[in-house]
Formats: C-alpha cells, sequence, structure tokens
C-alpha cells in the first residue's frame, strides 16, 4: 500500500489552488470543507475576496479561540492582494495556527508570484486547477469524470459528449452526472446523441465532419445552426483546424494498424478510423488549400474582415470542394 504524504491530507495547514479553471478551483475548496467538516460539523468557513482580506484580517480570523474551534479559511484571488496583506500571509506561512486550514487561490503567473513561491517554499499542500484550453484536454477531463462515477463510458461517447457540450467544465461534468444517473451499462454514443443530439448537432466539430467528408450543403446548415445558437466563430475555425490536420496526418502516415498510426500521429485509435473514412477524396493539394482556407477564416472571425459569418462559409465551402478533389461523389 502507498504511504499517505501531506498532498493526500486536504487538513493540511495550508494547500495552495492553483490555475484559473473555476471548477477545479471550486472542487479543491470544497474537498477541503467537506474533510474539515467531517472531522468537526461545526467548522467555521470565512470565504473571501481580496478586498474583504485587509492587512491585520488574516491575524484576527487565526487567532488562538477560547473554544479551539477548527476554521477554513479561503482567499481567492490571491495574487490580486495588497502588498500589506501579502506580508500578513506570508508571516502566516511561517507558523501557522493549529486548528486552521488556509487555502490559497492563486491563478498563477507573474502577478503575485512572490506569494506563489512563499507557499510553495512553505510546504503548501497544492492543487493544480489549469484552464483547459484543448479539445484533448477537456477530453481527458470527461473520461475521468465517467471513472470518478464508477461508470464506463465508449470514447465515441466522450468524444460526442465534448463536441456536444463545448469547454464548460460544468456542463460537461454535470452531464457525466446525469448520463451516469440515468443510464444502465455501458454509455455509448448512441446514448450521448440521444441526451444531447439539439447540442451536438450544433457544435463545430460537426460542422467540421460535414465539411472533411464533401457534404457542403449539410456542413453549411450545420454552421448557420451553430452560429445561430452562440458557438463562437473562433470554436469553429479550431474545428476546422483540426479537421483538416487530422486528414494531412494520415495521408502522410505511413499504412498501419490504427494502434500503430495512433501512436506516431498522436491520435486515438477511434479517430484514426473515423479520419480514415473521411479521407477518401482528399489529395495532399487538397489539404494545402483546405489549410489556407481555415487560415483565412480565422484571420477573418478574429477581425481581419467585415463579416465573421461569411469568411467561416467561404471555408466551410472550400474544404468541402477540396474534399472532392478527386472526384468523389
Amino acid at each position: 500500500m502507498a504511504r499517505k504524504t501531506a498532498q493526500d491530507d486536504p487538513l493540511v495547514p495550508v494547500t495552495l489552488a492553483v490555475g484559473q479553471e473555476d471548477l477545479l478551483l471550486d472542487r479543491a475548496v470544497r474537498e477541503v470543507v467537506d474533510a474539515a467538516k467531517a472531522a468537526d460539523a461545526d467548522t467555521d468557513v470565512r470565504d473571501l475576496t481580496p478586498d474583504q482580506l485587509q492587512p491585520g484580517t488574516l491575524a484576527e480570523l487565526t487567532s488562538p479561540s477560547l473554544f479551539a474551534e477548527r476554521k477554513v479559511v479561503v482567499v481567492r484571488n490571491a495574487q490580486d492582494l495588497s502588498a500589506d496583506t501579502v506580508k500578513d500571509v506570508k508571516a502566516y506561512l511561517g507558523a501557522p495556527a493549529e486548528e486552521i486550514t488556509l487555502i490559497l487561490l492563486h491563478a498563477g503567473g507573474a502577478k503575485g508570484k512572490g506569494l506563489l513561491d512563499a507557499a510553495r517554499k512553505a510546504g503548501a499542500r497544492e492543487v493544480a486547477c489549469p484552464k483547459m484550453t484543448k479539445p484533448a484536454d477537456r477530453l481527458a477531463f470527461v473520461r475521468g469524470e465517467f471513472r470518478a462515477v464508477g461508470r464506463s463510458a465508449t470514447p465515441e461517447a466522450c468524444q460526442v459528449l465534448v463536441d456536444a457540450l463545448g469547454s464548460d467544465l460544468r456542463e460537461l461534468a454535470s452531464a457525466v452526472s446525469q448520463l451516469a444517473a440515468d443510464i444502465e451499462g455501458t454509455i455509448d454514443e448512441a446514448v450521448v446523441g440521444r441526451y444531447y443530439t439539439g447540442r451536438a448537432e450544433a457544435s463545430s466539430f460537426t460542422v467540421a465532419d460535414r465539411a472533411v467528408e464533401g457534404r457542403a450543403t449539410e456542413a453549411l446548415e450545420a454552421l448557420r445552426w451553430s452560429l445561430a445558437t452562440g458557438v463562437a466563430p473562433v470554436l469553429i475555425t479550431s474545428a476546422l483546424a483540426q479537421g483538416v490536420r487530422g486528414i494531412g496526418k494520415l495521408l502522410s502516415a505511413r499504412g498501419g494498424r490504427p494502434a500503430d498510426l495512433a501512436r506516431e500521429l498522436g491520435m486515438p485509435p477511434w479517430k484514426i478510423d473515423r479520419v480514415r473514412q473521411q479521407m477518401r477524396g482528399w489529395t495532399p493539394d487538397g489539404v494545402s488549400v483546405a489549410l489556407r482556407a481555415v487560415a483565412e477564416a480565422d484571420a477573418g472571425v478574429k477581425g481581419a474582415g467585415d463579416d465573421p459569418e461569411y469568411a467561416l462559409e467561404k471555408a466551410v465551402v472550400t474544404i468541402a470542394r477540396a474534399a472532392r478533389s478527386r472526384g468523389r461523389a
């Protein structure tokens, strides 16, 4: 059995949650608060913003109590604390009080780095809460959520869920909980599609899939619906870029089993199978044309053009034509 370390114990004197992902920051706080209340149901929880933590406030909150009550003090956006308050916190880190757990939520980065370094030097338990900007990170998050609730979901189901709900981790976590509560057995792509079909059809990845398959009319319909339901244009250009790059990678790769190609190209095996189906009709020249179209659209939606919607429509049509460069019917 592995030995339990301070990093495993949420009731260490100081926990440092670093990052900008609100859901993960809130979970880091909840883990500590739940552990404290399990040890003492009367635990006093103080949740403070920088403007509420003035010089001297921390000393008041952590001063010895006549009743020796357990207390959790949460400091949000610690990188924004005033210089005088930072001095107070650094002093406290050198001699933390018993029965009190301090949680510092820090965005990371250069701002307030002195406090971040001081907390680490003092041996604070650290919880990483990074912003998940990459689709692969959100996919890993969904898989982890299913594991956490003891449920099995296919890779395709996880991908459809990410495609449908996008970048909001709270929505993704809520969807996993809902599916786990409602569905028995393995959760597959069909189940997720039934629950989130409207959202999935409006997703940026549906636009990209239809475009690289050469289905221009369906891609344009999905694009218009996505924009109408509030999908950000930059997410659509990102999905188009991923779709075209996936085609390009597989065109230039040596033949082999999906598992071997997955290792070589950095894609999951099921993705290799999907891209293989989509790449019929593509040529290297077609990939080059499509990538230029995506780059132009990306510039268009980021301010270089007057009409982001037109820029996306033009890119979708160009990509669909490139997908039929070998006369695909």
